[in-house]
């Protein structure tokens, strides 16, 4: 796991509780307490973890650095052939809901080429990217918008999605470990997230490598919860994703369709 993408889930681990120890993170993480160390200094420096005893706390006043600002960049190439792959398995002519995340706004821009297509979205970021886009019909979820992510959650979100059908859910997560399930870092996004399961015909989960292994804060669901899981090639190597060929098997033997994009 490169350091920029470990950094990136560390932070949305301590945020997740607010306050989490080394030998948490380092479980999670699958990493050794002095690598886990070592990020959370560098966190600390750039003032977005306040190091205490034993671990560390959330800081709240670089709420917007700390979020999707800060990892839209990080493996920006990867997300984008993960944004093609995942268009393609969506039909033409579809009622889709997509997910907030860093990769879902990739998704969104491909989308545009499998037009007409009905899109009701969890996230501001992709409705900047289809809105005036020709053949897509574009609706925003209710709910309010979450600092720092602008993913729409909250009960106006949930009412809105439990009242609505859908084709296909592309559903963005933090983690899938073969044990736990998918999960993720925030209690209001894995709500949503359960609830889009809940409406939808069929499931397309999508995340790059790094969050195979990983168990977040929330569970989502169970992995036969989700029809197909498209990541990158890199999820079977075991040398740079140690958890990543485990995952992958306990998601096949789930009956998951996996795509190696």
């Amino acid at each position: 796991m490169g350091v920029a993408n470990r950094l990136d889930l560390t932070l949305r681990l301590v945020q997740g509780t607010g306050r989490v120890s080394v030998a948490e993170l380092s479980r999670r993480l699958g990493v050794s307490e002095m690598t886990v160390r070592r990020d959370l200094d560098e966190l600390e420096r750039q003032g977005l973890a306040k190091r205490v005893r034993g671990g560390a706390i959330a800081t709240r006043s670089r709420e917007e650095e700390a979020g999707f600002a800060a990892r839209e960049g990080w493996q920006a190439a990867t997300k984008d052939w993960l944004g093609c792959a995942v268009a393609e398995l969506v039909e033409p002519g579809s009622t889709v809901l997509l997910d907030a995340g860093t990769t879902t706004v990739h998704v969104a821009e491909h989308l545009v080429a499998r037009a007409p297509l009905t899109v009701a979205v969890l996230s501001l970021q992709a409705a900047v990217r289809l809105a005036d886009r020709p053949g897509i019909r574009l609706l925003v979820i209710g709910g309010h918008s979450r600092p720092g992510e602008r993913s729409l959650v909250g009960p106006l979100a949930m009412r809105a999605l439990q009242a609505m059908a859908f084709d296909v859910f592309v559903m963005s997560i933090g983690g899938v470990q073969a044990q736990h399930g998918w999960s993720e870092f925030s209690l209001d996004d894995a709500a949503v997230k359960q609830a889009g399961l809940a409406q939808a015909a069929r499931t397309i989960t999508v995340a790059d490598a790094t969050k195979l292994g990983v168990r977040a804060f929330s569970q989502v669901a169970g992995l036969g919860a989700v029809d197909t899981f498209v990541t990158d090639a890199a999820a079977d190597d075991v040398a740079t994703h140690p958890k990543g060929p485990e995952t992958l098997f306990a998601l096949r033997d789930a009956g998951v369709d996996i795509v190696l994009a």
